[in-house]
């Protein structure tokens, strides 16, 4: 299990940025795939990006263009830059290790943290 810290969250307008930040602690970070999640008001928990030990990325539709996942193996951590946010993308943001199972697909390896609040309003 690896423990998971996010922060970086907060209360930004529509079309401004923030930076998200998670900080894993445990060993063998640089073989796991992460994953940024997030959950809004009265939605289902959706995965926001996903980046790969190698390097490769995943990102939802919806957020496309716009975030930008990345890792520092060598610190252990996991970054999310969010630029041109929207207020749909107000939510609390999680992130996790990811693990592909070919049975049953993508799921989490940990429990879920805190994670970090985003508001975007006017």
């Amino acid at each position: 299990q690896v423990q998971l810290v996010e922060s970086g969250g907060g209360l930004v307008q529509p079309g401004g940025s923030l930076r998200l930040s998670c900080a894993a602690s445990g060993t063998f970070f640089s073989a796991r795939a992460m994953g940024w999640y997030r959950q809004a008001p009265g939605k289902q928990r959706e995965l926001v990006a996903r980046i790969t030990p190698g390097g490769n990325t995943y990102y939802a539709d919806s957020v496309k263009g716009r975030f930008t996942i990345s890792r520092d193996n060598a610190k252990n951590t996991v970054s999310l830059q969010m630029n041109s946010l929207k207020p749909e993308d107000t939510a609390v943001y999680y992130c996790n290790a990811d693990r592909f199972n070919p049975a049953t697909g993508w799921g989490t390896e940990n429990p879920w943290g805190q994670g970090t609040q985003v508001t975007v309003s006017s």
